[in-house]
């Protein structure tokens, strides 16, 4: 019953996340704003969100495909997710000391909205995020299956890492979404501007937090 309850938080953990990165601005949902008012089209709005998506899942993909990828997770499970929660509090704990956004992300054109995506989620260090969730979900029945093969192993991990960065990326594009269909339809690009808000400390806090969470969940076994 433990066990099952875990997995259920896990996997909420994902889908909170997403919606958190989705509400985040930085994520880019501003863009998809700008691009559709640009244009004076609606359909744009849709076409950028699904850019923005690619690129977030994608990001996604590329840092968790490599942990699933790891047949020594069953051997050293525990010690993988501590290192792993102490390199996304580290993470945190710099964005905390630089408060500059990447100027790199200045330098891409506007219609790439994928490869923009792609890099500020590397940047920010979204996808770090969700590594010691999914560390946490993988490890979920770790015991019972270790009379199988280590390819079935690690082919179940990779399928899990898929379901997570994409059960993420929905969230996180419903999120963003929703604002950007609310700005767009009924606000304007001049409410935006006056009413930025910006999550940066929060952001950071919340990578703390996420893998102080890893750590705690690694030592005490679930």
């Amino acid at each position: 019953m433990e066990d099952v309850t875990s997995v259920a938080a896990l996997w909420w953990a994902v889908i909170f996340s997403g919606l958190y990165h989705g509400i985040n601005p930085g994520m880019g949902w501003p863009l998809a704003v700008s691009a559709a008012l640009m244009e004076q089209k609606a359909r744009a709005l849709p076409r950028a969100l699904a850019m923005l998506a690619l690129g977030h899942f994608l990001a996604m993909i590329v840092i968790l495909l490599p942990f699933s990828l790891m047949l020594v997770l069953v051997e050293y499970e525990t010690q993988i997710r501590i290192g792993a929660g102490v390199i996304v509090i580290a993470m945190g704990v710099y964005l905390l000391i630089n408060r500059r956004h990447p100027r790199f992300l200045a330098r891409v054109h506007p219609a790439r909205l994928a490869l923009w995506s792609f890099l500020a989620a590397m940047a920010h260090g979204a996808g770090l995020m969700l590594v010691p969730i999914f560390l946490g979900i993988c490890a979920i029945g770790v015991d019972e299956v270790d009379h199988l093969a280590a390819e079935k192993l690690m082919g179940n991990n990779v399928g899990t890492a898929f379901i997570v960065a994409a059960l993420h990326t929905f969230a996180m594009t419903v999120a963003g979404g929703v604002i950007a269909v609310i700005i767009y339809l009924w606000l304007g690009l001049k409410f935006l501007s006056k009413t930025w808000f910006n999550l940066d400390i929060i952001w950071a806090l919340s990578l703390i937090v996420v893998g102080a969470f890893g750590i705690y969940t690694a030592y005490s076994g679930h």
